[in-house]
């Protein structure tokens, strides 16, 4: 008798309490500031793309979901030629974006990518391609590396700083 009593008790209790649950497309839930969704391409400040196909990002990737072709310009310069990533196998570790040398790929908060479709949770480069810069706003791989291309060494291409001497940074 006492446990129904209790039951009744907290039942009644609960009635009054603030919801937990969220209604979804109305509200969006809390994300940390930290949450890993969706993977993008980003752009360098001067509109270029960043990635420069090194195939870090794929080796680096435990469930093998990135695929990367590479291509490259009239000016030495490579380019993904094909970018493909499988979000239906994505895990989100975010081992992509600690291997990109060039800040090209990133994590987004965007967690709204259902689909009925497996076939579609295959992302092309088109898809992944933004047109900003990212969280690195001011970063320019081939500015900080140099890279000789077309008859010019590094850092006498246009807007390029001379590479530096890692031998003077040493102690």
């Amino acid at each position: 008798m006492l446990s129904i009593l209790r039951t009744i008790w907290m039942i009644f209790l609960h009635s009054f309490r603030k919801r937990d649950t969220v209604l979804y497309p109305e509200e969006k839930p809390y994300l940390p500031p930290r949450y890993r969704g969706r993977i993008v391409l980003t752009r360098d400040p001067d509109g270029a793309e960043r990635c420069v196909a090194c195939n870090l990002c794929s080796v680096a990737c435990p469930v093998d979901c990135i695929s990367v072709i590479k291509g490259e310009d009239e000016s030495g310069r490579w380019y993904p030629d094909t970018f493909q990533i499988n979000f239906s196998r994505c895990i989100y570790c975010g081992y992509c974006e600690e291997a990109c040398p060039t800040y090209a790929i990133q994590l987004t908060p965007d967690f709204e990518m259902g689909e009925f479709d497996r076939q579609k949770m295959v992302y092309e480069k088109s898809d992944l391609t933004i047109s900003g810069v990212g969280k690195r706003p001011g970063y320019n791989f081939y500015r900080v590396a140099g890279m000789a291309v077309g008859g010019k060494d590094k850092g006498e291409a246009e807007n390029e700083a001379e590479p530096v001497d890692v031998k003077t940074l040493l102690p």
